[in-house]
């Protein structure tokens, strides 16, 4: 490609137009998603603002909690606020930049909430399995290094997929047929070669769920087990109810993400709104619902929420 083709390309915009087959009804699809968006941000502040004011709750798996509700934060503003636009106000338009920006952060995040969710079923399993060592292998320095482990596993292994969409060609159809730049969705309007988008976009998702699932089943085995020998009825329910919490989480996650990534790589047979709205479902439930489950489950944060709410 020439650097002039090149600069043309670069300079031209893409086009959202939100969820095909249903622009009617944007308007009313914008009313739920706004109000769950005001929840998943106040939900997620809430708690980020109670675990940093009470000093009790700074230990590893409220550390690691933030973690997670600060990429849930994160990923929501890369994409809700966007499509909003698109819903109410019909601001389409996306620079070719500012798409390869949003797809970076919309993907990297959602392999970064994942990997936080590995590193909290190491804490339950240390906690749980080891409760004596606890405290000296779940130091801060350890919580920063998981941190660091996780910031770096999901921009690694994501930077290339927008990498590989500069490198394509793209002829003439700027359209997306999504309401933000998911990876294959703008690969598909390359007149190029997109094998490799394909290829890569297909084994990053299935190399990561693999892994982590894999961690996480193990990490559970060994927590039921341990908690399976445990004397008495109510030490069991003590110990597996400061689980709950963080499996529900996993749920939450892995559901849409799966029939997500399903829809959008085998779903020919759905109509792409379904695909949309089913890809759309893990940008916006798991996000809400997080800070929700653990408000919750987790004694220490619901007192704090029921203070507030008496205030």
């Amino acid at each position: 490609m020439s650097n002039l083709s090149r600069a043309n390309q670069i300079s031209s915009p893409f086009i959202l137009i939100g969820i095909p087959g249903m622009e009617e009804m944007h308007v009313w699809i914008s009313i739920p998603l706004c109000c769950m968006y005001i929840v998943t941000i106040s939900a997620n502040i809430t708690v980020l603002l109670i675990i940093k004011a009470d000093r009790r709750l700074h230990q590893p798996m409220y550390l690691l909690l933030s973690m997670l509700l600060v990429t849930d934060l994160v990923q929501s503003n890369a994409a809700i606020p966007k499509m909003l636009l698109i819903f109410w106000f019909k601001l389409r338009e996306i620079t070719f930049g500012e798409c390869l920006v949003q797809m970076f952060f919309i993907h990297s995040l959602s392999l970064m909430s994942t990997s936080v969710l590995v590193t909290m079923a190491f804490d339950r399993y240390v906690a749980i399995c080891h409760p004596l060592r606890y405290s000296t292998i779940l130091t801060n320095s350890m919580i920063a290094k998981l941190g660091l482990f996780v910031i770096i596993r999901g921009t690694l292994m994501i930077f290339p997929l927008p990498m590989l969409v500069l490198r394509l060609q793209f002829c003439g159809n700027r359209v997306i047929e999504h309401t933000y730049c998911e990876h294959i969705a703008v690969a598909k309007l390359s007149c190029g070669d997109i094998r490799v988008n394909f290829l890569y976009g297909l084994i990053i998702p299935l190399l990561v769920a693999g892994l982590d699932t894999t961690c996480l089943t193990v990490s559970y085995i060994m927590i039921i087990r341990t908690v399976l020998r445990l004397p008495n009825r109510e030490a069991r329910y003590k110990v597996g109810n400061t689980c709950a919490a963080h499996v529900g989480v996993i749920l939450v996650f892995y559901i849409p993400v799966l029939f997500s990534f399903m829809s959008q790589r085998f779903g020919a047979s759905s109509t792409p709104s379904v695909q949309i709205l089913i890809s759309n479902i893990y940008l916006i439930i798991p996000q809400m619902l997080n800070p929700i489950i653990y408000g919750i489950k987790t004694k220490e944060i619901r007192k704090k929420v029921s203070k507030l709410i008496a205030l």
